[in-house]
């Protein structure tokens, strides 16, 4: 009477097995806990899994696992104007400090240095005092291992603004683009990887010394160069897309 077929009427849909998507979203919950969802499943894309988005999301809520998804909240009427992007590797880079203290309280800092172009992250520097000519080696080092930059943008702090980094600007011929005291947006492409470097490094471990501290920090800018998939590169690390370049 319903002119329907047997085999539709008894057909009843066989269970899916997630079984490899639940170890692949357990694995980056606990590798990269820091991460949202979107990023986690940015990294199954990029390891070839082929499962959609929808179905992973399924899964990761069966699980509740710890992992984040970002809402993309609609921008406001007035956008700021973005920072001028490079054209070409050693445009300019950016450099900053950032702070945190081991387990025993003593407080270390963090040079920080990327390259603006492909926001790879060229050095990080660990030490409880990081003076001006402490400064100066490092992006002495690595001027002579990466090439010299056209100009360097960081913010007013004392070691910035020292008579040695100016007088090694003009000397290196580079310029020092100084932003505006209370205005970190200007220098949003550091600020933005030390958000990052916070949340997978310095907030995620309690370190006993400052080996640890660099150990550590190795091991994640190897991933953040080359494994972690960017959003502003179109989903690729930073070091590939430096090469396809």
């Amino acid at each position: 009477m319903l002119n329907m077929s047997k085999s539709v009427y008894y057909y009843s849909p066989l269970p899916k097995n997630d079984t490899a998507i639940e170890t692949a979203l357990q694995q980056k919950a606990e590798e990269h806990s820091e991460e949202g969802f979107w990023m986690a499943y940015e990294r199954l894309r990029h390891e070839g899994k082929p499962w959609n988005h929808k179905r992973v999301y399924r899964v990761y809520k069966k699980l509740g696992l710890s992992l984040r998804r970002k809402v993309k909240k609609r921008l406001p009427a007035r956008v700021k104007k973005p920072l001028e992007v490079p054209l070409a590797p050693n445009g300019s880079w950016s450099i900053d400090f950032v702070t945190d203290i081991l387990e025993n309280k003593r407080r270390f800092r963090g040079l920080t240095v990327i390259d603006d172009y492909n926001r790879e992250a060229l050095h990080i520097e660990i030490d409880f005092s990081l003076p001006s000519k402490r400064v100066i080696w490092v992006l002495n080092h690595l001027i002579n291992r990466r090439g010299k930059p056209q100009k360097i943008r960081m913010d007013n702090g004392p070691e910035f603004v020292a008579k040695i980094a100016s007088e090694w600007s003009q000397m290196q011929g580079i310029i020092f683009q100084y932003i505006q005291p209370g205005k970190p947006t200007q220098n949003a492409f550091i600020e933005r990887f030390n958000g990052s470097y916070r949340r997978g490094v310095l907030n995620k471990y309690i370190f006993e010394d400052l080996n640890q501290v660099r150990e550590q920090t190795q091991t994640w800018m190897e991933d953040y160069n080359n494994i972690r998939p960017h959003n502003a590169l179109g989903k690729n690390g930073t070091c590939s897309l430096c090469r396809i370049s």
